[in-house]
């Protein structure tokens, strides 16, 4: 298999509109696009999909799973800012190689989101 950049990060929940809202607000610079054929919205950034869908039996919403890291430029900025819109700390700050620290942040539907940039003391 070649390795591809990501292409797209799905995210189950209960609302997809209060997602594409939520997360619009988590990350300003995300751009709304619309699939007209299939009646379907998602999130555009830096070139990769958000695409929400309606957690159910098969795939619930919460903290199982893959997380997926954005690389931040400063770490303890992205955090004030996810805090803001309403994320909760869930794991971290973890301070990693080279300068950098992780975290994890739970959305209003429990799913993790990792965060990775420079720490600043």
């Amino acid at each position: 298999m070649q390795a591809q950049p990501i292409a797209a990060v799905m995210i189950h929940v209960s609302s997809v509109p209060e997602a594409l809202n939520w997360y619009q607000q988590l990350f300003p610079n995300a751009q709304r696009q619309r699939l007209a054929a299939d009646n379907f919205e998602y999130l555009s950034l830096d070139g990769i999909s958000l695409e929400f869908v309606h957690a159910d039996e098969k795939v619930s919403s919460g903290p199982a799973g893959s997380v997926v890291y954005w690389l931040v430029p400063k770490l303890n900025l992205a955090l004030a800012h996810a805090q803001i819109v309403g994320a909760k700390l869930y794991r971290g700050p973890l301070h990693i190689e080279n300068g950098y620290a992780i975290c994890q942040l739970q959305n209003p539907w429990g799913n993790c989101i990792g965060l990775r940039g420079l720490a600043s003391d």
